[in-house]
């Protein structure tokens, strides 16, 4: 029997309910937390070590005892369709499940001027080196089967998000184009959203409606159609796409930004916990006006919003849609600028600090996010090497993965220790694209470099994920 991704969005729970875990994310306690995340011991999976991946033997990840993981899409290795991987792997999301084989699109964030991967169809700009391509795995054998160029010719496709109905909304974290000042040579413009289904045939014509800026990830409230967009920059907001015909996006609608009464700007100066209710969204009138005129400000989406009261945030990025609630990250946001986790609850129309790092020891720059089956928030760091002094001297984190539960506990879960004789030291990159298979038993995400794709497994059932 097929499994429908709406399904999977609307009801993923393993014994644990949506709304259970809304009000204990909405307790969170922020300085347990802190506490608990000094300790690897803490964690209810234990310690994390080095691993050898199944794949290599080379021991990329550090993980708990009991789990395991293969590498997959490695960057130039050849794809099924004959093509290399690019790289610059970064968003994904599993888009279809048909009786266990699974449908992942996986984003590239290139930029620069270079020859476009796909298929002249499914090609934007030939220029351009961004897009995605399809990744296939069968969750019973535990094994990836293969993979092709979805879309291209677009330019640094960081994040994005899945749809109810079998799609992956990949998105340009870019304004260049023909009247910038930096890149005047690409004679399209950037910074749009894009749309690839399940067949792996994306669509090359921007969703212009939902807006020219710098574009992070999305998530689709099931009942509505309404997507909720971020905007990764030091000035961002919140934005939400109302389409005009549900579930089909190229027919037009309306992008409106968060406002939050009383509060110009929430970036700081929150205490964890605090909720703000009576939220409002004021239209941005003109949604593909990216560069203001004669100052050629980057910020046209952005001002259209301030304008009319739009609220503040320090660099959005993650986003995921689960119990009829959006949970979003604030990369640098909080008083020690390391990061902030929200949640728009979409019933109640209210905002909530769930949680705000209170140090880079415990949380350095969240980004991608997704929740698990059993409620927990898988958090990808976005943060280079972090060196912090502790007692016993200074410390250094290599990007990690994080669960934050529903109880209030934030946990080291896994840690980059991608070191690759004579290609280099890589401990020091991203985690990007973390989210799980429907059946909860797959972790999928990715090292940005040098690019390659992880299926983890092990025993989830000791924590929240």
């Amino acid at each position: 029997m097929k499994s429908s991704r709406r399904n999977f969005l609307t009801s993923a729970a393993a014994g644990i309910s949506s709304t259970s875990i809304i009000a204990t994310l909405g307790k969170f306690n922020h300085v347990q937390a802190g506490q608990v995340s000094k300790s690897d011991k803490a964690s209810p999976y234990g310690e994390i070590k080095p691993t050898r991946d199944l794949t290599t033997g080379l021991p990329l990840l550090k993980l708990p005892e009991g789990f395991s993981y293969q590498t997959y899409g490695w960057t130039s290795q050849t794809m099924s369709d004959g093509r290399k991987t690019p790289g610059g792997h970064d968003g994904t999301g599993v888009i279809n499940d048909d009786n266990g084989i699974l449908t992942l699109c996986r984003n590239h964030e290139l930029g620069g001027l270079r020859k476009a991967f796909a298929d002249d169809k499914n090609t934007y700009n030939p220029q351009a080196p961004g897009g995605t391509t399809h990744v296939t795995f069968d969750s019973g054998s535990g094994k990836f089967i293969g993979s092709s160029a979805s879309l291209s010719g677009t330019i640094r496709n960081c994040a994005g998000g899945v749809t109810p109905w079998g799609s992956w909304l990949t998105c340009e974290e870019t304004l260049n184009g023909p009247e910038s000042t930096s890149d005047p040579q690409f004679a399209k413009t950037h910074g749009w959203i894009f749309e690839v289904p399940t067949n792996g045939q994306g669509n090359p014509n921007p969703i212009k409606a939902m807006g020219r800026f710098v574009h992070e990830a999305v998530a689709v409230d099931p009942e509505t159609s309404v997507v909720y967009e971020t905007e990764d920059r030091g000035t961002s907001g919140l934005y939400r796409f109302t389409p005009n015909t549900k579930e089909k996006l190229h027919d037009g609608g309306t992008l409106e930004m968060l406002r939050v009464p009383g509060h110009p700007d929430l970036s700081k100066d929150v205490k964890p916990g605090a909720i703000f209710g009576d939220l409002e969204w004021v239209k941005i009138d003109d949604p593909e006006l990216a560069h203001t005129p004669m100052t050629n400000n980057s910020l046209g989406v952005y001002i259209q919003g301030r304008k009319k009261g739009g609220t503040n945030f320090n660099r959005l990025e993650g986003i995921w849609y689960y119990g009829g609630s959006m949970f979003f990250d604030s990369t640098s946001g909080g008083n020690a600028r390391a990061g902030q986790i929200w949640e728009l609850n979409l019933a109640e129309n209210t905002l909530r600090l769930v949680f705000e790092s209170p140090s880079k020891q415990v949380l350095n720059m969240p980004d991608n996010l997704a929740v698990s089956a059993r409620g927990g928030i898988i958090i990808c760091e976005d943060c280079g090497i972090t060196t912090v002094q502790t007692p016993k001297g200074l410390k250094r984190y290599f990007p990690r993965l994080h669960a934050l539960s529903p109880e209030g506990e934030i946990h080291l879960f896994a840690e980059n220790n991608a070191v690759i004789e004579k290609l280099g030291d890589f401990r020091g990159s991203e985690w990007t694209g973390a989210n799980f298979s429907p059946d909860g038993k797959w972790l999928f995400a990715n090292i940005q470099t040098p690019g390659f794709t992880v299926a983890i497994t092990g025993p989830w059932e000791k924590g929240c994920l």
